[in-house]
């Protein structure tokens, strides 16, 4: 399909096809625009006016350990509440935090109705205002349930959009599919989205696919080191406190990484980090020289910071650490020696492993670009998260604060309290 196609020609073809997907839909209880839980709620926020619907959301990484970043179509409110070009604005202002790392987007399409779509002007300047900056490190872009509306886009933007950034695109039909790529439990999927899905899958011919629901954990093998407590970790490797895929990744990062640009901002071919994994949970050795790039451990470090049922700052001071944007800037030191000092021993021992080696690595951001700031950005999601739910878009700001103090101030706020089984990097 040609670009020549008036404006208004484009238009009316995508609202019959919106029409239609509408009429396909009837029935199906669509609330209007509801505000999750998790949007943001400060009203100081630069963007409060378009960031209160919960239409973005970021949460932690996918399976490649690349930011995820999540736009809800039924999470907008009809056109003539919502200012587009502020949308825009705050795509772009959200989106700038992140796009010197990779990203990933998931494009929820369900809910996008005749009476909140943008225009079809609007979604042509959107494309061109995300220029090489944004495209570059996005790698990949999942657009969930999928019409022929979404279809007939692609088609329509063809001659705009590079071979290279077509490559990008999936279409996943129904949600379970996105557990191939994603840490699916940590996404945030709009109740309506999840309704939708079910019904979809009810009606799917030859029966439903397979439930979206995770299969039941098997019990850890006595040498697992992802994805249990720090507690079996230690019951399993004769006390040791520091568990060895910290010890490993992060000698191997100092000794051939903390001169690298961008370390920790770069993703992996997400099959070589389930081998590694895989090797770890069997108790075998992993010789990180073999692999002949950085980024891999640091990467599994990541992931293994991710995967811990418990995050390494715990669930009990979460909100202690949300809590941090209201303190004031001259007490937010001592507020966070305070938050740190109140940790149990073992966790505080391998939180001040974990942060006298980000404050070497951010030692060095002239040459690898890691101020205390872009780690915090990449970290704070991966040490703190509510006991039910996902970190929201909301508690990215206090979360990231938090995380750039303890970089920044790692020998205010870790120099006091020196445990005598201590070790550091």
């Amino acid at each position: 399909m040609s670009m020549m196609i008036s404006d208004n020609d484009l238009e009316q073809l995508a609202e019959i096809e919106l029409q239609k997907d509408e009429e396909e839909e009837q029935g199906e209880d669509l609330s209007a625009a509801v505000t999750p839980s998790d949007a943001v709620t400060d009203t100081s926020h630069p963007y409060y006016d378009v960031a209160r619907h919960g239409i973005l959301q970021v949460t932690g990484d996918d399976n490649y350990g690349r930011k995820l970043i999540i736009f809800s179509s039924c999470c907008m409110p009809p056109s003539h509440q919502l200012n587009h070009h502020r949308l825009l604005e705050y795509l772009k202002f959200t989106l700038d935090q992140y796009v010197e790392s990779d990203y990933t987007v998931v494009y929820f399409h369900y809910g996008l109705r005749s009476s909140n779509k943008p225009s079809m002007r609007w979604l042509r300047d959107a494309y061109k205002e995300f220029d090489r900056k944004y495209k570059k490190n996005l790698k990949a872009l999942y657009v969930v349930h999928p019409t022929n509306f979404i279809r007939i886009m692609w088609n329509i933007f063809k001659p705009l959009i590079s071979h290279k950034f077509g490559k990008k695109l999936t279409y996943v039909n129904y949600l379970a599919e996105l557990r191939d790529h994603l840490d699916y439990d940590q996404l945030i999927i709009p109740p309506d989205v999840k309704r939708h899905d079910e019904k979809l899958r009810a009606n799917q011919k030859g029966g439903p696919p397979p439930s979206v629901k995770a299969p039941p954990p098997r019990p850890p093998l006595p040498t697992q080191q992802f994805g249990v407590s720090l507690q079996y970790i230690r019951d399993k490797n004769n006390g040791v406190l520091i568990p060895p895929v910290m010890t490993q990744t992060v000698s191997f990062i100092k000794e051939k990484g903390l001169h690298t640009e961008g370390i920790f901002r770069r993703s992996v071919r997400v099959q070589l980090i389930k081998d590694i994994k895989k090797l770890y949970n069997l108790g075998k050795p992993v010789d990180f020289e073999q692999y002949g790039d950085v980024h891999v451990p640091a990467v599994i470090l990541k992931t293994f910071l991710r995967e811990l049922p418990e995050p390494l700052l715990t669930f009990a001071v979460y909100d202690r650490i949300l809590d941090i944007t209201r303190v004031e800037s001259s007490l937010r030191v001592s507020t966070c020696k305070h938050i740190v000092e109140s940790l149990a021993e073992p966790s505080y021992i391998v939180l001040k492993y974990l942060f006298c080696f980000l404050n070497m690595v951010s030692q060095q951001s002239i040459e690898n670009k890691m101020s205390p700031s872009n780690l915090a950005c990449v970290f704070g999601v991966n040490l703190a998260r509510p006991p039910q739910g996902t970190v929201s878009l909301g508690a990215l700001t206090p979360l990231n604060i938090f995380t750039e103090l303890l970089v920044e101030h790692y020998s205010t706020i870790f120099g006091c309290r020196c445990p005598v089984a201590q070790v550091l990097p």
